[in-house]
């Protein structure tokens, strides 16, 4: 019976010291999450009075203002959690290097997606977690557009000829209508489908290119309802004509990190657009199907 007693009061000793050092760790992981918010917060203040154009300079004030909003709460949810106000420090410094800025950006993102997630999984209170996953969800969408903008392909003659079709068009339009939206989503995902045919004429069967290939048929079955439910004209498919044979098979999965870097971040401007239910929910999934032949191109680029 005294065994029993004390194994009792010593498996609450252990469970309480476990509860305490997991509260501190959550505690030092949020302290660890606002300081990288506040260091994002001026980092982006910083890269967007350094930006080369108005509308990067004008996204990355709207991540910025995300980056506001995330320090908010996660500012709340450390008070409610100790009854103290956080402190604010700059971890890391922000190049001065456009270029480089963007870059450190884009692996800061990267890494807050996999720290956020960390942060929901060890906790158990369901406010807490869907904070930090809505969180993680914002931090890779804003890694997306910074690396559109390491990527993003100049106006030289070579490419000149699609800046107003599909995701570029999309891109540099100052307006978007539904009928201006459904026609540049299916004018990319027909230049997409060209791409990966010639990569495939061209170099014989490669797997991940067969079977993004296949997924782009249904990323244009998906969008034909929309065009007859809205009465939006079928575009003409001209994208054979635009497409160029790359150089080897790197430079083939190349095309395709920069082709579905492109699609991503058109879909991530028509989403930040109020439009209609059923046009973000074929948007929301056509983005999310890109997410993942980014990273099956990205796997590849890095192989080969």
């Amino acid at each position: 019976m005294y065994f029993n007693q004390y194994s009792t009061y010593q498996n609450q000793y252990f469970n309480e010291y476990f509860r305490i050092n997991n509260d501190r760790q959550l505690i030092d992981d949020i302290q660890k999450a606002i300081n990288a918010e506040y260091s994002a917060i001026a980092c982006y203040e910083k890269l967007a009075k350094i930006a080369p154009t108005e509308n990067e300079r004008n996204k990355i004030l709207n991540i910025q203002t995300d980056e506001k909003r995330h320090l908010e709460e996660f500012s709340r949810i450390y008070t409610n959690l100790t009854g103290m106000q956080p402190t604010y420090k700059v971890t890391e410094e922000c190049p001065d290097n456009y270029r480089e800025g963007i870059e450190f950006a884009y692996k800061d993102e990267q890494e807050a997606v996999d720290f956020y997630l960390d942060i929901a999984d060890k906790s158990q209170d369901a406010v807490l977690i869907n904070r930090f996953r809505r969180a993680a969800a914002d931090e890779q969408n804003h890694a997306v557009w910074f690396l559109y903008f390491l990527h993003k392909p100049d106006l030289s003659p070579t490419t000149r000829q699609i800046e107003n079709y599909g995701a570029q068009g999309a891109l540099s339009s100052s307006t978007l209508s539904i009928p201006q939206m459904l026609t540049y989503a299916l004018q990319d995902e027909y230049l997409a489908q060209a791409r990966y045919n010639n990569i495939l004429g061209n170099f014989g069967y490669i797997r991940t290119f067969a079977q993004i290939q296949e997924a782009e048929l249904r990323h244009i079955s998906a969008l034909l309802p929309l065009f007859e439910r809205y009465q939006v004209p079928v575009p003409a498919d001209i994208s054979p004509s635009l497409v160029s044979t790359p150089e080897n098979i790197k430079a083939a999965y190349a095309a395709g990190v920069q082709g579905e870097i492109d699609n991503i971040a058109m879909y991530e401007r028509f989403l930040s657009f109020e439009i209609p239910a059923d046009v973000r929910t074929v948007f929301s999934q056509l983005r999310n199907a890109s997410l993942n032949h980014l990273a099956a191109f990205e796997r590849g680029l890095a192989r080969d």
